[in-house]
C-alpha cells in the first residue's frame, strides 16, 4: 500500500512520490534505497534533481524503519509543510511594506524546535524572511510548522545551496551582515540601521567559519552563568528584538 503520512509529512512509494512531484508539491528531500536506480525510480531521481530537491541514498533497512513497515518500493520523500520562497520574494515583502529588509540566516540549525521558534519570533518582530541551507540544516518539516504556531504561513523561507555565496549577494545589494557568535561586540552597542541580515549559528558549533568570515560584524550576548551559550532560538529572539527596536 502506498501512502502519505500527513502528520509526519512522509510520502511513501513510487506512485505516491511521482504524483506529489507531478502536482508540484514542495518536497524537502527524496530518500532512495541503495541500489535502486532503474525504471520509475530513475525518472523520479531525475525529476528531483531538475527541481533542485536533495536526493539522499540510504540503507534499505533504515528506509524500512522510517516508513514503519509500509511498502516503500525503495523510495520515499519528505514533504515540506509550506512552499519555499526566493530571496527576491523576501525583498519584495520588505518593499511592499515600505521598510528596509531584515532577514534571518540560519546557519546549520538542525533542531526543528529551534527553527520553528525562530520563524515564530521573526513574524512577531517584523522580520521579512528567513534563509536556510539546502543541506546541513533542518528543512520546513511538519515539526517546524507546528512549533512556528502558524507563522510559517506568513514568513517567507528561502532555501539556498551555498550560504557564503548568498551572503555575498546580499552584501552586493547593500546589506550589513551581523553574526551572532562569541567574542563579538555587545549586542546592545551595535547600530542595526539599514538593510540587515542576522546570522544565527547551529546549536552545537555556532556560526561556521566560512559564514563568519563573510559577516561584517559579530555581536555577542553576555554570559554570566556557568553555561557558555544560549539556546539558538532564544539568542535569535533577543537579537531580533534588539534589531527591531533600533529600526
Amino acid at each position: 500500500m502506498e501512502m502519505q503520512n500527513e502528520k509526519q509529512g512522509l510520502i511513501i512509494g513510487r506512485n505516491a512520490v511521482a504524483e506529489a512531484l507531478k502536482s508540484g508539491r514542495a518536497i524537502d528531500c527524496l530518500l532512495v534505497a541503495k541500489g535502486e536506480r532503474g525504471g520509475s525510480v530513475g525518472k523520479i531521481i531525475g525529476q528531483c534533481r531538475d527541481r533542485g530537491i536533495v536526493v539522499k541514498e540510504t540503507d534499505k533497512r533504515k528506509l524500512d524503519k522510517i516508513c514503519e513497515g509500509e511498502n516503500h518500493q525503495g523510495v520515499a520523500a519528505w514533504a515540506a509543510v509550506h512552499e519555499y520562497s526566493s530571496i527576491e520574494d523576501i525583498l519584495a515583502n520588505a518593499e511592499s511594506k515600505g521598510e528596509e529588509p531584515f532577514v534571518i540566516i540560519c546557519d546549520e540549525i538542525e533542531d526543528p524546535h529551534n527553527l520553528g521558534a525562530i520563524i515564530r519570533t521573526a513574524d512577531a518582530c517584523g522580520a521579512h524572511g528567513i534563509i536556510i541551507p539546502k543541506r546541513r540544516g533542518v528543512a520546513l518539516t511538519y515539526a517546524v510548522g507546528k512549533v512556528s504556531a502558524g507563522a510559517v504561513e506568513y514568513v517567507p523561507v528561502a532555501r539556498v545551496s551555498n550560504l557564503p555565496n548568498t551572503i555575498e549577494e546580499l552584501k552586493e545589494k547593500g546589506f550589513w551582515v551581523y553574526g551572532a557568535d562569541m567574542d563579538g561586540k555587545r549586542w546592545d552597542e551595535q547600530d542595526y540601521s539599514g538593510k540587515v541580515a542576522l546570522v544565527v549559528g547551529s546549536e552545537g558549533k555556532g556560526v561556521s567559519r566560512l559564514v563568519r568570515e563573510k559577516c561584517d560584524f559579530v555581536v555577542s550576548l553576555p554570559m554570566k552563568g556557568k553555561i557558555n551559550s544560549l539556546n539558538a532560538s532564544v539568542a535569535a529572539g533577543i537579537l531580533m528584538y534588539e534589531i527591531a527596536k533600533n529600526r
